[in-house]
């Protein structure tokens, strides 16, 4: 390759996972010229505005407390600046009221063995990011320790801030934070939520539960011309705040923190939105054109490798979409596959977990699928094993534990092999409860994107058939569609796959000890 060419860019600084790199054809532009193009996008787009239906008030008040010192903005899921909706909005409200803009973010670490420094490494240098935009544009930022109900609302009190925007999260424990903070806030304070996370709001896209991806997909592609819009800049804020923000010392904090330290950092994903979009640039220049083709190939680097970023905030969807569409005018096919993946599946995980509140329990399939696991509960396994057992890697089955090896190692399992690597676990654990409950864990604890409402319907579409449909009876999955080892064979190079990831060697070392 002539030394003019580019080689797959990375994420200033980041190696994606390894995989085999496409050969370029032709000399690509120069790295970081998409930041340069959505830079000037933005600008061109300053007067969009907010589609209403994006937001939705909490509270009964509405107007903003009168004699308040500022706006407020508790980051939650959308941890960026630009091109967040939730934050565009606490602008506008703090512009129009000549107010102050604060952004806070509350930080709760659980004791669980899925606290781990790999996940809050990935989620505290995103927001050391994140405040430092802040201060270029006259934004306070404010790291709080503690739950939300505990440390918000007297936050909100003390510095007289008279309104609160927040962005959307479907799952159990950012709702039940949202309640706390709502029952504690004054009552002349307006609660206000935007779904800064989903093209279509999650309220707007279904009022219900939907069964699957082809009762979803018509609705959200309705509505993509009204909700798939550039966005406007956040800008510097014009009206500074008397009470500054407490000075935050990052390295002190991730240091201070209660989390598991044998679960490390991934080298190939830096945090924040620069390096997010750093891989949709490559992904645009080198990838997409494989995606539609490719895709399903672990051996194979076609797919996007974004989704750590995107199940941080720290790149915004919207924008991912709006781009690969701009760009990918070459590769229609690969456009149109990646789409539905980023925005029909994806959305549709979030429709699951906030109108199912068993979205992580077997009691949350459907009727048939939790009787045929019901009814083939106790079938005879040819294998059984432990959690442990899985953790490390130590099954009869190359594959399996390349896929996990490569999960532990390096935050990231390949798509594909995501699926057969869950109904694997079903295969061989003792209950179809307790699959699940391993599934779960292994993916939270290691996944960079873990604890994310697509690893809950990932894991419970391989396991419970949640968005699919009844296959032919077989022993042990009953009507839960089956994968096995030769269907892999047929689809990829799964001796190269192995070698890569499952020498011996390797597996002792790196997950025995």
């Amino acid at each position: 390759m002539s030394e003019k060419k580019r080689k797959a860019p990375t994420a200033a600084g980041c190696r994606e996972p390894s995989a085999k790199q496409p050969k370029l054809e032709k000399a690509e532009k120069a790295a970081g010229w998409l930041q340069s193009l959505v830079k000037q996008q933005r600008e061109d787009k300053k007067d969009i505005k907010l589609n209403e239906k994006r937001q939705r008030f909490l509270t009964d008040t509405k107007k903003i407390k009168q004699g308040s010192e500022g706006v407020l903005y508790w980051m939650q899921r959308d941890q960026r600046v630009q091109d967040n909706w939730a934050l565009i909005r606490a602008q506008q409200l703090a512009a129009k009221e000549e107010l102050p803009l604060h952004v806070c973010f509350c930080l709760v670490v659980p004791k669980s063995e899925l606290s781990t420094l790999r996940h809050y490494a990935f989620l505290l240098k995103g927001l050391q990011e994140v405040a430092k935009d802040c201060k270029q544009l006259n934004i306070q930022f404010h790291l709080l320790r503690g739950a939300p109900g505990e440390v918000l609302p007297g936050f909100v009190s003390d510095r007289a801030l008279g309104a609160v925007v927040t962005d959307f999260s479907p799952l159990r424990e950012p709702q039940q934070w949202l309640n706390d903070v709502k029952k504690k806030l004054s009552e002349d304070i307006p609660l206000i939520q935007v779904d800064a996370h989903n093209i279509v709001p999650c309220w707007v896209a279904s009022p219900k539960l939907e069964y699957s991806a082809r009762t979803i997909r018509g609705k959200i592609t309705n509505l993509l011309p009204e909700f798939l819009t550039d966005f406007p800049p956040v800008e510097k804020h014009q009206h500074t705040a008397t009470r500054t923000a407490k000075p935050v010392d990052w390295e002190q904090t991730l240091a201070s923190l209660d989390v598991d330290r044998t679960v490390g950092e991934p080298q190939w994903a830096k945090p924040g939105s620069e390096a997010g979009m750093a891989m949709l640039e490559s992904f645009i220049d080198v990838r997409l054109k494989l995606f539609a083709t490719q895709r399903n190939d672990p051996n194979m680097a076609a797919l996007s490798q974004l989704s750590p970023w995107i199940r941080f905030g720290q790149l915004s969807a919207q924008r991912v979409a709006l781009q690969v569409r701009r760009c990918g005018k070459n590769a229609s096919e690969s456009v149109a596959a990646f789409i539905e993946e980023l925005v029909v599946r994806r959305e549709l995980t979030d429709n699951f977990c906030f109108y199912n509140e068993k979205y992580d329990k077997v009691e949350g399939a459907y009727e048939w699928a939790q009787k045929t696991l019901k009814d083939h509960a106790k079938d005879k396994r040819e294998f059984i094993y432990t959690r442990e057992q899985l953790e490390k890697a130590q099954t009869h089955d190359k594959l399996w534990n390349g896929a996990q090896y490569q999960m532990v190692a390096e935050g990231k399992m390949h798509g594909f092999l995501r699926m057969y690597w869950a109904k694997k676990i079903l295969e061989w654990t003792r209950s179809p409860e307790e699959a699940l409950s391993i599934a779960l864990y292994l993916n939270d604890r290691y996944e960079l994107d873990g604890q994310d409402p697509n690893g809950f319907v990932g894991c419970m579409w391989s396991i419970c058939g949640i968005h699919d449909q009844g296959w032919a009876e077989r022993p042990v999955f009953g009507k839960i569609r089956y994968m096995n080892y030769k269907g892999c064979l047929r689809k990829f190079n799964v001796a190269q796959f192995e070698r890569k990831y499952c020498p011996k060697k390797r597996i002792n070392s790196s997950l025995n000890g």
